[in-house]
């Protein structure tokens, strides 16, 4: 259980690393990712805590946790205690972020022990890598009532890892293989570079748009792959990628809305970086074909599902 008392943190003005966690009615799993977040081998962390309009028991409770560790856990709400999305939110904490890094944390994941410690100094040994990610345990064993035949499992990287990579092998390889994504909380980055490149692009509040966060910061330094693993990704229900399947609005694997919409803002970003060009471009227009050429794309899904599932 996480300590009953506050303990004295002489570093806590000056972090060294800055843990972002926006919040929505979390209240099943948030006390379990700041537990988390207090295990850190790494001392120097501060937690912020980001309230996007709660309405159960999770804005009580992480106003205990900022009274009871002052200074180290802090909590932030948006104006009139609204709900303005996951951007705004992450954003309101990078804003109020005083740690070198900065990493972030959803509410109903988990970071593992060493994570901030190991890609910290990572960082500092790879003094040219604005951002060092890993790979990440989906974690399904969480839930007892599932069968045993669903195993936690480590995401997949596409690249090798303990090398430096530019814009045009890691975005290339993520359009290819959608699969290889890092989740956000894998990353930690430097947080003057996460402020130069203006951190989340608020026009998109969901889906996507944490990849449009790490293509942003991959457009303005290189990032380091490494091989380890950091964090816990919980596999549920309520999660806002499983509602959205359930909805329609977005599929791991077959075209829908929040990818296309995701597509068009890399378009136009990347023609106004003027970097439109090589194999990423070859790449987004192969991303682009299942929206601009449906009837074709949909004779062919079958075996774009069956070499999905084979990679």
């Amino acid at each position: 259980m996480p300590p009953a008392d506050p303990v004295a943190n002489p570093v806590a003005a000056c972090p060294a690393v800055s843990v972002i966690t926006p919040f929505l009615d979390a209240a099943d799993f948030l006390e379990e990712a700041i537990f988390s977040v207090q295990s850190q081998t790494l001392s120097t962390w501060e937690l912020l805590l980001i309230d996007d309009g709660s309405t159960d028991g999770s804005s009580a409770l992480a106003r205990d946790y900022a009274a009871r560790f002052p200074g180290q856990i802090r909590y932030f709400e948006h104006a009139g205690h609204g709900n303005l999305g996951k951007s705004v939110s992450r954003n309101l904490g990078v804003t109020h972020s005083r740690g070198t890094y900065l990493t972030f944390l959803d509410a109903d994941d988990v970071l593992l022990p060493h994570k901030l410690e190991h890609q910290t100094n990572l960082l500092q040994r790879h003094p040219q890598a604005g951002m060092v990610y890993g790979t990440t345990e989906y974690w399904v064993s969480w839930d007892h009532s599932r069968g045993r035949w669903r195993r936690d499992r480590r995401g997949k990287l596409g690249v090798e890892t303990g090398h430096l990579y530019s814009l045009s092998t890691l975005l290339t390889t993520w359009l290819r293989k959608p699969g290889v994504v890092p989740c956000l909380c894998a990353a930690v980055a430097r947080t003057d570079l996460v402020r130069r490149v203006g951190a989340f692009d608020e026009s998109i509040q969901d889906l996507y748009e944490d990849q449009i966060f790490l293509v942003k910061m991959l457009m303005a330094a290189s990032v380091y792959v490494e091989a380890g693993c950091g964090e816990r990704y919980r596999q549920h229900s309520r999660s806002s990628s499983a509602r959205a399947i359930a909805a329609g609005r977005y599929h791991p694997v077959r075209a829908n809305p929040a990818r296309l919409a995701y597509l068009q803002w890399l378009e136009q970003y990347l023609k106004a970086q003027d970097a439109l060009a090589g194999e990423p471009a070859r790449a987004l227009r192969a991303a682009l074909r299942p929206y601009r050429h449906p009837g074709f794309y949909r004779a062919l899904y079958p075996f774009i599902a069956l070499a999905a599932r084979l990679r």
